[in-house]
């Protein structure tokens, strides 16, 4: 069994680097039998001033995604009750932009209001970097959880964003556990960062200690500046990098979502019985994700338990 106070950067790195089966056995040990299912709705697309480099929503970048400004409750409403029907119990408001303006905040505390009164799911919210009025309003208005990632780590994050900082990302963190809420906080592998950095990674998400962390898999998107990046990480590196943040993260939820589709079915099975203990069910923001019913199916052949 593998112990809190050593998981120092150069155990984490001999663990990553050892042999893969052994590794995911080690694992194994902190996965409970159940997974927990969770959707979004992107509430609001494209025009973000912000320049990640992987994201198909930046105005900087000729995407041609479509683009529509936030949308109304009745839709979310909708949406929170067919991902309640395909057995997820979180659902999230997602929208573009660094941060939202007074007007759609005070748009997204009403939809979070109402989404507090759907039976059976449990509200979330992905609206970017806040100030401390907006996340003391979110925890005012009910809402459960909150999403927003580190993406990599600090020292290779100059090279994924320049227009806002990982300690921007860190801030909001910080904010969302001050004011009480639930937080949901990972990355997006495969960017180009190194080992060393994905161990880093693992270390910083054990400081800042999520309920939930999300695990993104690069999914290149045309006219973007990682649009090539499709051979930054295998699948085996993908594996080794689950189990490190669940050995450095016991306590923590990892989720299956962006990107998922690039590890064939063999190795989400490994994953989710080896790492893994929760899905972002459907499509994601601009990528596409399986039809939830295959999941559904795909989990109980497993032997996992929905939650």
């Amino acid at each position: 069994m593998i112990t809190e106070n050593k998981l120092s950067k150069e155990a984490l790195l001999k663990l990553y680097n050892m042999e893969l089966d052994e590794l995911l056995k080690i694992s194994s040990e902190f996965v409970k039998d159940s997974v927990e299912f969770c959707s979004i709705v992107n509430a609001r697309n494209g025009k973000c001033s912000q320049n990640c480099k992987y994201c198909a929503q930046s105005s900087h970048y000729r995407t041609d995604i479509e683009t529509y400004p936030l949308i109304p409750v009745e839709d979310v409403l909708r949406a929170a009750g067919e991902a309640r029907d395909n057995k997820a119990s979180r659902f999230a408001i997602v929208t573009s932009g660094k941060t939202p303006d007074e007007e759609d905040f005070d748009k997204i505390l009403n939809m979070i209001k109402a989404l507090n009164k759907v039976d059976g799911i449990k509200s979330c919210a992905s609206i970017g970097i806040l100030n401390e009025e907006q996340a003391k309003s979110l925890a005012d208005a009910g809402l459960k959880r909150f999403h927003h990632n580190i993406n990599t780590s600090e020292s290779y994050y100059p090279e994924v964003c320049t227009t806002h900082t990982w300690q921007d990302r860190l801030n909001t963190c910080r904010l969302v556990k001050k004011y009480g809420m639930e937080l949901c906080c990972g990355v997006i592998l495969g960017m180009g960062e190194s080992v060393e950095q994905r161990i880093e990674m693992a270390l910083e998400l054990a400081k800042i200690q999520p309920e939930s962390i999300p695990i993104n898999i690069l999914m290149p998107i045309p006219q973007t500046p990682f649009e090539n990046y499709i051979d930054k990480i295998d699948e085996e590196n993908v594996l080794r990098t689950l189990a490190v943040f669940k050995i450095a993260n016991p306590s923590s939820v990892l989720r299956f979502c962006g990107g998922r589709m690039r590890l064939s079915d063999e190795n989400q099975k490994k994953a989710l019985l080896c790492c893994v203990e929760g899905i972002l069910i459907g499509n994601y923001l601009t990528t596409t994700g399986k039809v939830p019913s295959e999941d559904i199916a795909f989990v109980k052949k497993l032997g996992k338990i929905l939650v």
